[in-house]
């Protein structure tokens, strides 16, 4: 299984945000194995508040499949994605979500909702945390204690 890989994937591209001075936040998406999408938040950046990790992840992974729905694609991400990510990962089609941390202020997934879990959904996204949990959580950490100096 390629869990682990993926997810230090995801990890690097968080760093990557960090060294941006972005809130360090990565996401790789992966067909059959093979990474095809990947993206950092770049909120700052590009001044838009639609540059979140997975939505960046999900247009390049669109763009290398040539279609906006990722049928038999999983998206793994560094951080529990807030609603607007969520709806977008229901909405892309992908198959199976795998996050880090878990976000209690705006985690749609876990903390202060279960999005994914809702019935009404038209697509079904598994999902499973905490891989890797302490080490995005540490990134985190890192980047807002800087903040605070």
């Amino acid at each position: 299984m390629y869990l682990k890989e993926h997810m230090e994937l995801a990890l690097s591209m968080a760093e990557l945000a960090f060294n941006m001075d972005e809130v360090p936040v990565g996401a790789v998406i992966v067909k059959e194995g093979k990474v095809i999408g990947t993206g950092c938040n770049s909120v700052i950046t590009n001044n838009s508040v639609s540059c979140h990790a997975e939505i960046i992840a999900i247009n390049n992974a669109s763009k290398i499949l040539k279609n906006y729905r990722l049928k038999n694609c999983e998206i793994y991400v560094t951080l529990e994605p807030c609603h607007m990510c969520s709806k977008a990962i229901v909405d892309a089609r992908l198959n199976y979500l795998y996050f880090g941390a878990n976000e209690p202020k705006t985690g749609a997934v876990n903390s202060i909702d279960q999005f994914l879990d809702r019935s009404n959904l038209n697509h079904r996204v598994g999902y499973s945390g905490g891989h890797m949990e302490n080490s995005s959580a540490e990134l985190l950490r890192k980047f807002f204690q800087s903040k605070r100096r």
